[in-house]
C-alpha cells in the first residue's frame, strides 16, 4: 500500500486547527505520527511547541481524540515506560505507546530518562521532532543545535557568532542503545516518513524504537512560512540531516544522495545569515564526516 493509500485509509487523531506557528514542521510530524498509530494508542508530548500548540488540550477542550498526557520535560520516556508497563501487565499489547518530544526535552532534559527506557527496552515508540532549539521559548540554543545558529543565547555578535559547538548527534547514539528500530526521517520526504513511523509502531511491540525526525521551524530560524518543506529537502540533500535507518543491528541509508554543499543549504536562513566561510567549512567537514561514519555502519 503507497503513503497515500496509509493517509488516505486513515483518520486524523489531533483535532483540526491548531495554534501552531504558520509553517510549522513539528505540527506535520506530529499529525502524521498520531494519524498512523491511530485513536488505540496512549500519547505523551512534554512541554515544548507541539503542547503549547494546543494537541494537550485548550481551556478543558481536548485537541486529541486519544488519551494524550502532557509530562514533565525530563521525565517523558521513564513516564511512557510505567504506561507501557501496565498496558503490558493487562494484556493490552494492541495499544501503541508513544512519546513525541522536541530535542530539548529529548537530547538535554530528559536525555537520561530517555536513555535508561531505551536501555531497558521498554516497549514505546519514541519520536523526537528536532527544531534545533528551545523554541517554545523564544528560541535558546539546545544540543541538538548546529554550529553558528543565531539564538536568543547565541547573539551573534561581538562576543561570539552564534553558537560555538558542533550539534550532538543524538540518532547514532541512540541506536548504539541496541534499541529494536532506530531511524532519522524528514517531512520533505514523506513516503519514507510514513513507512519509519509504521515500522517504529511495529517494533515497539518488541522492545524500544526511536525516530528521530527534521522539523524546520520557520518562526525560529527565520525563513518564510511556506518554505518549510524546501528547507528540510535541503537540509537532507546536503547531509546536514541524512536520513537512515538501523532495524536489527543493520544499518541502512534510505536516501540516494549527489549531496550539494552546506553552503547552499544555509542560504536564506535567517539564523545562519552571520556565519563566515570558516564556519561555513568547519560544518562541511562535520557533515561529511558523519555522512562517511554512517556510509561505514550501512556497509557493513
Amino acid at each position: 500500500m503507497s503513503y497515500i493509500d496509509v493517509l488516505k485509509e486513515t483518520q486524523n487523531v489531533m483535532t483540526p486547527g491548531s495554534s501552531a506557528c504558520q509553517g510549522c514542521g513539528g505540527e506535520l510530524i506530529l499529525r502524521r505520527v498520531m494519524q498512523i498509530a491511530g485513536n488505540n494508542s496512549v500519547f505523551a508530548v512534554p512541554p515544548g511547541c507541539m503542547a503549547g500548540a494546543g494537541v494537550d488540550g485548550w481551556n478543558f477542550s481536548n485537541g486529541c481524540t486519544a488519551p494524550i498526557h502532557i509530562t514533565l520535560l525530563d521525565n517523558t520516556a521513564s513516564f511512557m515506560s510505567g504506561v507501557s508497563e501496565i498496558y503490558q501487565r493487562k494484556g493490552r499489547t494492541d495499544v501503541n505507546i508513544v512519546a513525541i518530544a522536541g530535542d530539548g526535552a529529548t537530547a538535554d532534559c530528559g536525555f537520561q530518562s530517555l536513555s535508561g527506557a531505551a536501555e531497558r527496552g521498554a516497549k514505546m515508540l519514541y519520536v523526537c521532532y528536532d527544531n534545533e532549539g528551545y523554541m517554545n521559548t523564544g528560541y535558546q540554543r539546545s544540543s541538538t543545535t548546529s554550529m553558528g545558529s543565531n539564538t536568543s543565547t547565541t547573539p551573534a555578535g561581538a562576543a561570539i557568532n552564534g553558537k560555538e559547538q558542533q550539534q550532538k548527534y543524538l540518532p547514532l547514539i541512540m541506536a548504539m542503545h541496541n534499541v529494536k528500530y532506530c531511524a532519522t526521517a524528514s517531512p520533505s520526504n514523506m513516503a519514507d516518513l510514513v513507512a519509519k513511523i509504521q515500522k517504529g509502531l511495529a517494533a515497539s511491540k518488541e522492545g524500544f524504537a526511536y525516530l528521530h525526525v527534521f522539523s524546520p521551524c520557520p518562526t525560529g530560524w527565520k525563513f518564510a512560512s511556506d518554505q518549510t518543506i524546501q528547507v528540510a529537502k535541503l537540509a537532507v540533500k546536503s547531509n546536514m540531516f541524512p536520513i537512515w535507518e538501523m532495524e536489527n543491528g543493520k544499518y541502512k541509508l534510505t536516501a540516494n544522495n549527489n549531496p550539494i554543499s552546506v553552503a547552499e543549504f544555509v542560504k536564506g536562513i535567517g539564523k545562519f545569515a552571520k556565519l563566515t566561510e570558516e564556519e561555513i567549512a568547519a560544518i562541511q567537514s562535520m557533515a561529511d564526516a558523519r555522512y562517511a561514519t554512517l556510509k561505514k555502519l550501512a556497509a557493513e
